[in-house]
């Protein structure tokens, strides 16, 4: 049967359209073995394609799923449109009747490609034994070197490289500058060259830096090399993100992305009980302190090496998987995926980011999320300070906050994959921030030390959940990779540009209570638990505005991730909650 193109022809991007957008749905619905003329598909159709494009959609759908077409549906969806598009453009009409393999007539016995998930499972075991462990030890040595100054200072490091007055307060604020600047610029180069490329180059640099460390003399080398500091570790983190995007679904990226970031709080502790081991070395040539950071950034630019040699450029290229399940791996990305695959880096199309509302709501929320995280993280070990135990003793005190830092971290974000929910459980982190501030501030620290010492749990159960949940929020809701590798690489160093605020509201002066610095940080979390609770519910109206536009319910997962790229503009698009 032919159909002449007459009426339909003016419809045609319309139907095509809408046929690219179901069949990925379909490809779930049908068993491996079904034909073409099974009811199934005709169940299928009748349920998904209007009666005036029936005949066309089908067409269009058993094109879709010829074994031609079928062997390259991993690598090559975008292609099969294209190709149905263009016959239609040159005769006008379409052969509706069952494709015909090259050996006789009727349906291949070779399927189009079907996600096996049990295959897929065992892919992303691999990928997270095969990756999620190095990145974590990355990022551990990456946060043990940024945050050893708290620990370093309690072994008087200030008093012996003669600090002056708020000299050690700027010290920390002169990290953040660069950590700013070069920010976007690095991460669009790692998005240019390759993140598993320029990851562990920038982890060798800042290596070096806390190596040099250990020479500095006075408070300009230490200003020198915290500048460097800053700018090596810049776009890390945004990297980090925007790599494990191109082999993770959606779905599944939060708790990945929290065991990844669980490093850090591990890497907080680990920087405690070793300044507690080696603050206990006497009677050497150097400072206890120099030896801390001798020890950290040693292993740091040695592990940078190991990195650069193991990291896969993208799971196509990982020498660890057969061709299988490099296929799977592509064609998980081209659906419900935060990422498009293999998207070429274009500036001007990346800088659209900033044309969405929405992302300033993002941005908002980082500085919020910045002032507790970096008071938490830079200041920990002041804080619990005031608490009257030795040096050795305070420094052995951070532990068991970081520890349970990271439980909480990792509970959060494994209950926020299940539920695919991301601003509730931000919101949640902010409340533990607000409370546990607000209770150091207002208790008798020095008579009430069991409250107070909680008190700090919940400042660490507060700042490391919704930095992990807050990055995969906006990238899940980001599918163009430029544009997400830019979002990220601007909101995570605004967020950590608040270490400025951290820096010079902990200052001297109001040392040891620091009740404004305390106040100060439980007021940006209850404003970043209020914002993230408002986001969210503009994304569950807009969500249910779409859908009453459309006439049905959309399921995001049933949409090819490469139609959404730009984002919000689609009809399609769904907020990822």
């Amino acid at each position: 049967m032919r159909v002449g193109a007459g009426g339909l022809h003016e419809k045609r991007e319309a139907t095509v359209h809408e046929v690219y957008l179901s069949t990925t749905a379909a490809r779930r619905f049908l068993p491996r073995d079904t034909s073409f003329s099974h009811p199934s598909v005709q169940s299928w159709k009748s349920r998904h394609c209007s009666a005036l494009h029936s005949n066309l959609i089908y067409s269009i759908l058993v094109n879709r799923f010829h074994p031609e077409f079928g062997k390259m549906a991993a690598m090559k969806t975008d292609n099969r449109s294209d190709s149905i598009e263009e016959r239609f453009d040159k005769t006008g009409d379409v052969d509706t009747q069952e494709p015909r393999s090259e050996s006789g007539l009727g349906a291949s016995s070779e399927p189009a490609y079907v996600v096996d998930r049990e295959a897929e499972r065992a892919l992303c075991r691999k990928f997270d034994f095969r990756l999620l462990p190095v990145l974590a030890l990355m990022y551990l040595f990456n946060a043990l070197d940024k945050g050893n100054l708290g620990n370093a200072k309690t072994d008087h490091m200030d008093t012996d490289l003669h600090f002056k007055s708020n000299q050690y307060n700027i010290i920390l604020s002169v990290f953040y500058v660069p950590y700013v600047i070069f920010a976007p610029p690095f991460a669009m180069l790692g998005k240019k060259f390759g993140a598993a490329r320029v990851l562990p180059i920038l982890m060798f640099s800042f290596g070096s830096m806390t190596l040099l460390t250990v020479a500095a003399q006075n408070f300009a080398g230490m200003m020198t090399l915290r500048w460097f500091l800053g700018m090596s570790e810049s776009a890390f983190f945004p990297l980090v993100i925007y790599y494990l995007t191109t082999f993770y679904r959606r779905g599944e990226l939060a708790r990945r992305l929290a065991i990844f970031y669980a490093a850090s709080n591990i890497a907080n502790a680990f920087s405690g009980l070793l300044a507690y081991g080696v603050f206990h070395i006497k009677n050497t040539h150097l400072y206890a302190w120099r030896y801390l950071f001798l020890i950290e950034g040693s292993c740091t630019v040695l592990f940078s090496i190991f990195a650069f040699l193991y990291l896969p450029k993208s799971a196509t290229n990982a020498k660890f998987l057969d061709e299988k399940e490099k296929a799977l791996a592509y064609h998980r990305i081209a659906v419900d995926s935060s990422s498009i695959v293999n998207e070429e880096f274009n500036l001007r199309e990346s800088l659209k980011i900033f044309k969405q509302p929405v992302t300033y709501a993002f941005l908002a929320i980082e500085i919020c999320l910045g002032v507790p995280l970096q008071s938490v993280s830079l200041f920990l070990p002041q804080i619990v300070a005031r608490l009257g135990y030795s040096t050795v003793k305070t420094n052995l005190y951070t532990v068991a906050p970081n520890v349970t830092g990271a439980a909480m971290l990792l509970l959060l974000a494994f209950t926020s994959d299940f539920t695919r929910r991301r601003g509730p459980f931000i919101a949640l982190g902010f409340t533990f921030t607000f409370i546990g501030m607000l209770i150091y501030a207002t208790i008798d620290v020095l008579h009430q030390k069991h409250i107070a010492y909680f008190a700090t749990f919940m400042m660490c159960w507060g700042t490391s959940a919704p930095s992990v949940l807050l990055s995969t929020w906006y990238n899940n809701n980001t599918p163009h990779e430029g544009r997400r590798v830019v979002l990220t690489s601007v909101g995570v160093p605004l967020a950590n540009l608040m270490g400025l605020v951290s820096s010079n509201i902990f200052t001297p002066g109001s040392a040891p209570k620091y009740i404004p610095a305390l106040a100060t940080t439980a007021a940006f979390g209850a404003t970043g638990a209020v914002l993230a609770g408002l986001l969210s519910l503009f994304m569950v109206l807009d969500n249910k505005r779409r859908d009453r536009k459309l006439g049905r319910k959309l399921d995001i997962r049933e949409v090819p991730t490469e139609l959404l790229k730009d984002g919000p503009s689609v009809p399609e698009f769904r907020w990822f909650l």
